[in-house]
This record gives C-alpha cells, sequence and structure tokens, in this order.
C-alpha cells in the first residue's frame, strides 16, 4: 500500500523496454495510482498499460495539464490529495515538472503543505549533462533560445561569458525541426575553442553523445532534423 502523496512519475526518452530505463518500483507505485495530472491523456494511458496491462484504464481519472490549462483551474486538480488519495504526474518525456508543466502542480502542492514523492528516472538533461564531460557542478537549464535572430545573438554572448566567467555548463533545446539550423548558427557564430556537446536520442537506439570544439564540429555536423536533441556548450 503506497502512501499519499503526489508522485511524480517519469516516463521512457525513446521507445524502449520500459525495465531498460525505469525501476521495477515505479511499476507497483503505477498500479495502485487512480488519479493522474497528465500533459496528454492518450500518451499517459497508453505509458500506464505499458507499466501494467493489467490497470483498468476506464477506472482512472485523469486531469490535463499543459500550456492550454488555466492556471485557476489547477489547484482543483489535488482535490483527491487533499482528501486522502494517492496522485500521480506523468509527463510526455522524461521527469515531470523539469522543464515541464507539472511543475506549476508540485508547486501548489508544497504551497498547500501536501507530500511530494519523486520516483527515479531518466532525464535528458542530466543525462547529456553526465556524459558531455562539462561542469557538473555549475550549470544552468535555457531551455529554448529566443527565436527573434537579434535575442538569440545575445543570449549566445550571454552564455559565452558565463561559462567563461563563472565556468558555468549551458544546456539548451530547439524544437527538433530546427535543430540543424541552430548547430549551424552555432558553429558559425560562437567561438572556434569552446566546446559544443551533442546529445541525441538519449536512452534510445541511436543514443550518441559526442563532445568537439566548435572550430571541429564546423563541417562535420551529424542530421539532427527531428531527432531528440540536447545541446551543452562549456570551454
Amino acid at each position: 500500500m503506497i502512501e499519499t502523496a503526489l508522485y511524480l512519475i517519469p516516463v521512457q526518452l525513446s521507445d524502449v523496454e520500459l525495465s531498460s530505463v525505469l525501476p521495477r518500483a515505479n511499476m507497483s507505485v503505477v498500479s495502485e495510482i487512480k488519479h493522474y495530472i497528465v500533459e496528454n491523456v492518450r500518451s499517459a494511458r497508453r505509458f500506464l498499460k505499458k507499466c501494467d496491462r493489467s490497470i483498468d484504464i476506464d477506472t482512472l481519472t485523469f486531469y490535463e495539464l499543459n500550456r492550454h490549462t488555466h492556471a485557476e483551474d489547477i489547484p482543483e486538480m489535488l482535490k483527491p490529495l487533499a482528501g486522502g488519495e494517492a496522485m500521480g504526474v506523468i509527463s510526455e518525456a522524461g521527469c515531470p515538472a523539469v522543464a515541464d508543466p507539472g511543475a506549476d502542480v508540485v508547486a501548489i502542492a508544497q504551497s498547500k503543505g501536501l507530500k511530494v514523492k519523486p520516483l527515479v528516472g531518466p532525464s535528458s538533461i542530466l543525462m547529456g549533462l553526465m556524459g558531455s564531460g562539462f561542469n557538473g557542478q555549475s550549470f544552468a537549464f535555457l531551455g529554448y533560445l529566443p527565436i527573434d535572430a537579434a535575442e538569440r545573438s545575445r543570449k549566445l554572448k550571454e552564455m559565452e561569458h558565463r561559462i567563461m566567467r563563472e565556468h558555468q555548463t549551458q544546456i539548451f533545446i530547439e524544437t527538433p525541426y530546427r535543430n540543424n539550423s541552430l548547430a549551424q548558427e552555432l558553429c558559425r557564430t560562437l567561438p572556434g575553442h569552446l566546446k559544443l556537446c551533442i546529445a541525441t536520442d538519449i536512452t534510445g537506439p541511436g543514443e550518441r553523445i559526442v563532445t568537439r570544439s566548435v572550430k571541429q564540429w564546423q563541417g562535420h555536423l551529424p542530421d539532427l532534423h527531428k531527432v531528440p536533441t540536447i545541446f551543452l556548450l562549456y570551454k
């Protein structure tokens, strides 16, 4: 019997066997939860069935939390938890509440004194950092860079200053269909001595985590079109 808490349930990053990336203990928790806050109901249902085929999906309650959700609707989702029932949070991939709308519901749970229990699972941000060889004691995840060219250029310059002044690893992502153009821009505009790690398809069959200098990447970039990718910069 699990305790009453808001369980943050990681999801695999790629289409692999769950047992290769998620602990068995997670499956036991999932089999007991009846109320879920999810980024997408359809994919959450599919994930839960992979965890435990015996789960009767139709008896579960799902609350959808994504960019379309109104902030005033979020506290209502936690009513089962406040009433003594365990709840789960599931994002589309990776760890809930890390670069993910699940952070909003966790913040509310914390403000109400409700127990929060993060479960073990894959994070592309941390796994990319682990494999990069960069500073793991001081790092920043910046999410998506600005779309506007001038703002993006300023952001890259700011990142370069942080690397040199604070010895801080800079981590960021791009919409998968724009990965190639971003990688080309990095090679075109950043100093050649900076190190760039390109981490793709983490935990998947095509996983590739490679660190080179910006100069070494020039003319040798892999095809990143629509491939899940994390970019990391350091000196």
